[in-house]
């Protein structure tokens, strides 16, 4: 069974720097892709980047330039480094994997984090 691990949350101050690390544990044919995602309260869930199956990055408008994804395939794990931050990218920040275990597969599996806290004061 795959799932995530979320780590590297937490309160920092503004214009300061977190890396979140997101580890994947069970055995998978195929990575679609495998990414962020942060939802605050009250507000949808939505994509902050993600790097697809040909290991390209894909970053949400809010997210470029300041965020930057990258994973180490040998310890199957995706990290996010968040830069210049500021109070505007408070959320709970969620791991997530889209995946095949089979290659005659028709239908795509996805697993999600537990989520980890972001939080950014002034």
């Amino acid at each position: 069974q795959v799932q995530l691990e979320e780590s590297g949350g937490g309160l920092v101050q503004a214009g300061g720097s977190l890396r979140l690390s997101c580890a994947r544990s069970g055995r998978v044919f195929q990575i679609n892709a495998m990414g962020w995602y942060r939802q605050a309260p009250g507000k949808q869930r939505e994509l902050v980047a993600y790097i697809d199956a040909g290991g390209v990055s894909n970053d949400a408008d809010s997210a470029r330039g300041r965020f930057t994804i990258s994973r180490d395939n040998a310890k199957n794990t995706v990290y996010l480094q968040m830069n210049s931050l500021n109070t505007a990218v408070t959320s709970i920040y969620y791991c997530y994997v889209d995946f095949l275990t089979d290659p005659r597969e028709v239908r795509a599996g996805s697993s999600w984090g537990q989520g980890t806290q972001v939080t950014v004061s002034s």
